[in-house]
């Protein structure tokens, strides 16, 4: 009686526990390739250079037969209990944010560049984009699908699952069907490879990149000492006492800047109390309130993306 009831308590505390895991959230966006090729692209003026990006609005617009893909792969994850984020409804809201920000913006005032992806990663705020390629064959009078998934982490674009194949030839014509045969076979590992790269972000931290500089009028660089530390070397040991386990690599440093890689941050911190959600911005935040509270220094904070943050040492 007592073994059955340890056994019951067991496997109780395992189902609570795998219930309550927490998931990545997924937001499944048409591959660069595909829009390329269906000429769903837009020209992004980045500071002088000329970038092709896909347009998701305009092809989510034009062709029902995406639409109908990405509904079939939001159906099919959310049934093996991933939360997704919805392409159509992010891109609705970056819209309206874009509106509200014209008005509140002079038509003289100087803006950041930043291109319409990074733009649509900060409304989305997934952890994962779910890239997907499909292209469909003609066998005689039967049809199948060809297709290619890439996990992307948002934070660093690195790939972190992947999943493609071909489905067996079919008289059916409907492409939900199609993806559905092509796809099923993949997906439980696909979402595996997801969890996995998730599970280790929750035990281990979000990856991001730190870039510190040196504005050419400041009075002093990062050789400059302050209490008997040289600042580079505060910085360094602030990273060391703030990062997951001590993670980061310093890939860089002179007397004017510094170059932080695999810098591991908390996905949560409590702040007045609170828990908080962690972004590069928040984080690296922290860091200039540091240098400004304990050592009078100014600095900038600007963002590339949502993984990438570079603080501008000696004024705003």
């Amino acid at each position: 009686m007592k073994r059955l009831f340890f056994t019951i308590l067991f496997i109780t505390l395992n189902v609570v526990m795998f219930g309550q895991a927490k998931k990545p959230t997924i937001m499944v966006v048409p591959s660069d390739n595909w829009c390329i090729k269906n000429n769903y692209v837009q020209q992004f003026d980045n500071q002088g250079a000329v970038m092709t990006l896909p347009d998701y609005r305009a092809a989510l617009q034009n062709d029902s037969d995406l639409l109908l893909a990405i509904s079939k792969i939001n159906e099919m994850m959310a049934e093996r209990g991933f939360p997704l984020k919805n392409l159509e409804s992010c891109l609705k809201t970056l819209m309206n944010q874009s509106a509200e920000d014209a008005m509140l913006t002079s038509k003289s005032g100087a803006e950041v560049a930043e291109s319409p992806i990074d733009q649509l990663k900060k409304v989305a705020k997934a952890d994962i984009w779910m890239q997907l390629t499909y292209t469909t064959n003609q066998i005689g009078p039967k049809k199948s699908l060809t297709f290619n998934l890439q996990g992307l982490d948002a934070y660093t674009d690195k790939q972190i699952a992947g999943a493609s194949g071909t489905g067996s030839p079919t008289t059916a014509t409907e492409l939900a069907i199609l993806l559905e045969e092509a796809v099923v076979m993949h997906i439980d590992s696909f979402n595996a490879q997801l969890q996995s790269h998730f599970d280790d972000i929750f035990a281990n931290g979000r990856e991001i990149v730190v870039r510190i500089k040196v504005w050419d009028d400041a009075d002093y660089d990062l050789e400059e000492e302050f209490d008997g530390d040289e600042l580079g070397l505060i910085i360094e040991d602030w990273m060391a006492d703030n990062t997951v386990n001590g993670r980061f690599n310093t890939t860089d440093a002179t007397e004017n800047m510094m170059l932080f890689e695999q810098v591991r941050i908390p996905l949560e911190m409590e702040d007045d109390g609170r828990v908080r959600q962690v972004d590069a911005r928040r984080w690296v935040g922290l860091l200039r309130k540091y240098l400004k509270d304990e050592y009078e220094i100014e600095s900038k904070l600007m963002m590339q993306g949502l993984g990438q943050a570079q603080l501008v040492i000696g004024g705003k």
